[in-house]
């Protein structure tokens, strides 16, 4: 089967230009007795399965069970084909298969033979559609040498142009597809493939023997396809490239089964013929499925009918050497039967891992549906559509904000991961409230400019390990003794001095040093700040990234959410600006607690100043009366003139340290407030509470424009062309998955 060839010297297996009798004969009249031999009940019932998976378009998407015919050229394969199926092909001089034939039978009411082209995958998109426009019905098979000229001329293998100004062609890609339908045929597919040529010529090039080769490689290589490996007697087996490539794809030969053809052409007797014997009991290259020997017609007995072709073939493998042979291995009656166990063995092995594939493609094809979105070309199916984004992101946004992490979004928590990592970052409450006490910890630690070292003093609570980010504001710090904290403020003093009295000082001298002393407060917050917004604008991405497919999260995050999240940084970033300004007024309290420290502070340091005085007035006197052990008592002299050490002469240190203590409590109560109001006032107000309303949500998307929903949810062409391919290939699927379940309980 296949065109007119170009070469010359390569012949098909009958070189007659007289077409054969049975030609003639419609498709309701061809081979009904034979075809059914193929068949038993059982296997009738699993090809009819295959048949409604092929009709419902599942061989573009899954591989199909199959029969394919190879050989090399001229083995005899469409011969072979001819005999299994006693339908009339074809026949000129010169002719060879020249691309590959899918012959596909079919029961039907009414018997027809249709034919069509299904081009090569890379084929311009014009040529596609010029050899898919060739679609054809004839109710004789005598039209068949016309019609299938035809197409081939349309396919580029005619002895012109290819049909779209292109030069010709000696082989093609293109699959040409018969199918044969009538009341009694039954549910089958084969496949001729063009004959394997050795070496190229001068018809023949090296392109050429690359085609056959790549095309037939495509074919054998499918899992689910019985191969027919038809060899020719005439020539030695062991050259015949077919067999190499059956090992080569189907090493122990599950799915082969070898075909003898032309064993006429051997000398009665001879160790040739000797050789060809052996192999046929598959004692030489074992196929596990066997081997088969037929004799098809010779060249002239062409124009012998079916009937009498079987005949000569039975009376021919009656005589020599083939009586020694079982007869199950030879004649074509036999092969069909063969045939028909072993595909229905093999299908009804294959499909259930055939339904497995196809659920699998149809989950996958529902994931990809899924995660396209529903459908939205008009205005409202758009915003449809973003409402449910945004519904899905609030659920998630919201959950992470109020700590509840049951949304699969959140994934498992990763305990050995630091808190700021990715796997851990979506928790974004957890992240918060550790970067709030980072916070706190570093300013009680770092908040101060001047650190009074205080040796004697004692030690505060333990303070959390602080993060790299956090720790460098230590470098801010400098630290200075009492003494020299108290000559410093002295300094000021004598420099903000106004109308005050001597051992008193200016209110504003307070300020002064409470600015100061606070003036890291402002970088530590605005790190802080842009800490948690990063954590935010991370959640945000995630959250809208888990929402929908990433071109429309990107469009999302462009149009909305980013510009969304800057505002509020903005405004958190303002907040603070209005914090730090409300610092530069003047100091402000009315917690009795400045006064209990301050009062408590100057206590510490008078009870101090005494106790020394009395460990410096204690001596050791040794009584008269007991002689052996000392008591302590106090120098009078010493008390009275330590008494008057205790007061301080000059006033500006006085005040310089009244001053100090001033400051100190009043810097210790003002640190509460400001972590409290950066946490409260700016963090929780500005970054976290909100964060998904403001950034989207159902709201958001109802005031939004259309032009602004089409920007941000119009399908894109190439997405539109995807959701309309899955979802024809789904619904392929389906009709696939629906023609496994009507056949529920035919695989037990």
């Amino acid at each position: 089967m296949g065109s007119k060839g170009t070469d010359d010297a390569v012949k098909g297996e009958h070189d007659e230009t007289k077409p054969s009798a049975n030609q003639t004969r419609g498709p309701q009249t061809i081979g009904n007795s034979s075809l059914n031999a193929l068949q038993s009940q059982d296997s009738r019932r699993v090809m009819d399965i295959v048949d409604k998976l092929r009709r419902s378009g599942l061989s573009g998407i899954v591989q199909l069970p199959q029969l394919v015919v190879s050989g090399d050229q001229s083995s005899g394969k469409s011969s072979v084909l001819e005999a299994i199926t006693e339908i009339p092909f074809p026949r000129k001089e010169n002719l060879c298969t020249r691309f590959a034939t899918e012959i596909i039978l079919r029961r039907a009411p009414q018997a027809s033979i249709s034919t069509k082209i299904i081009p090569d995958k890379v084929r311009p998109a014009a040529e596609k559609k010029r050899l898919e426009g060739f679609k054809r019905t004839i109710v004789d098979f005598g039209e068949l040498p016309d019609l299938m000229e035809e197409a081939t001329n349309l396919m580029g293998l005619g002895g012109g142009d290819d049909g779209a100004g292109g030069s010709a062609r000696a082989f093609s890609r293109d699959v040409l597809s018969i199918e044969i339908a009538g009341p009694g045929r039954p549910h089958l597919t084969l496949v001729d493939l063009p004959g394997l040529i050795h070496s190229e010529n001068k018809m023949q090039s090296k392109e050429d023997v690359e085609l056959i080769r790549g095309l037939v490689d495509d074919y054998l290589k499918e899992k689910r396809t019985i191969i027919m490996a038809v060899v020719s007697a005439k020539n030695d087996y062991a050259n015949q490239i077919i067999l190499k490539k059956c090992r080569d794809v189907d090493p122990k030969g599950h799915r082969t089964i070898g075909i003898i053809t032309k064993p006429d052409f051997l000398e009665p007797g001879s160790d040739n013929e000797a050789s060809w014997l052996e192999l046929a009991e598959n004692k030489d290259i074992f196929f596990e499925l066997g081997w088969h020997m037929l004799k098809n017609r010779s060249d002239k007995e062409n124009d012998k009918s079916f009937e009498e072709r079987n005949a000569a073939e039975k009376s021919f493998f009656s005589q020599g050497s083939y009586r020694d042979l079982s007869q199950d291995i030879l004649g074509i009656d036999t092969l069909r039967t063969r045939l028909s166990q072993l595909l229905y063995k093999h299908l009804k092995t294959e499909l259930p891992a055939l339904q497995k594939e196809l659920n699998d493609k149809h989950r996958d094809v529902c994931r990809e549906l899924e995660q396209l979105g529903e459908k939205r070309s008009t205005p409202q199916e758009q915003r449809r559509f973003l409402m449910g984004i945004s519904t899905t992101y609030q659920d998630i946004v919201k959950a992470a904000v109020n700590g509840q992490y049951e949304h699969e979004f959140f994934g498992d928590l990763d305990p050995d991961a630091d808190i700021g990592d990715k796997s851990n970052m979506r928790r974004v409450r957890a992240v918060a409230q550790h970067f709030n006490l980072q916070f706190a910890s570093t300013i009680r630690q770092y908040g101060h400019k001047l650190a009074i070292i205080e040796p004697d003093s004692e030690v505060a609570a333990d303070e959390p390990q602080l993060e790299p980010g956090y720790e460098h504001f230590g470098e801010l710090q400098e630290h200075i003794e009492p003494s020299e904290a108290v000559n410093r403020v002295r300094r000021i003093l004598v420099r903000s001095r106004g109308r005050e009295l001597p051992g008193t000082f200016n209110p504003l001298l307070i300020s002064q040093l409470f600015w100061e002393q606070s003036s890291n407060w402002q970088a530590i917050a605005a790190y802080h700040i842009e800490n948690v917004a990063s954590i935010c604008w991370k959640l945000v991405e995630a959250a809208v990234d888990h929402a929908v497919s990433k071109d429309i999260a990107d469009r999302i995050k462009a149009v909305k959410v980013e510009n969304a999240l800057a505002s509020r940084l903005e405004a958190a970033k303002a907040e603070l600006g209005r914090i730090i300004a409300d610092m530069k007024h003047h100091p402000i309290t009315y917690d009795p607690t400045y006064t209990a420290i301050v009062q408590k502070t100057r206590q510490e340091k008078h009870n101090a100043k005494f106790k020394k005085l009395v460990r410096d007035a204690e001596t050791d006197v040794l009584p008269a009366h007991n002689k052996h052990q000392y008591e302590q008592y106090l120098k009078p002299d010493v008390i009275k003139k330590g008494m008057d050490s205790l007061l301080e002469p000059d006033m500006d240190k006085t005040s310089a340290e009244d001053a100090l203590d001033c400051q100190q409590a009043y810097y210790m109560e003002e640190v509460k407030y400001f972590v409290s109001a950066i946490t409260k006032q700016v963090i929780e107000r500005y970054l976290l509470r909100d964060l998904a309303n403001d950034t989207l949500s159902p709201m958001l998307v109802g005031e939004m424009s259309d032009d602004e929903v089409s920007l941000i949810a119009a399908e894109a062409e190439e997405i539109t062309r995807m959701r309309s391919n899955l979802e024809a290939r789904k619904s392929t699927l389906e009709n696939g998955q629906q023609t496994f379940r009507s056949a529920l309980g035919l695989f037990k």
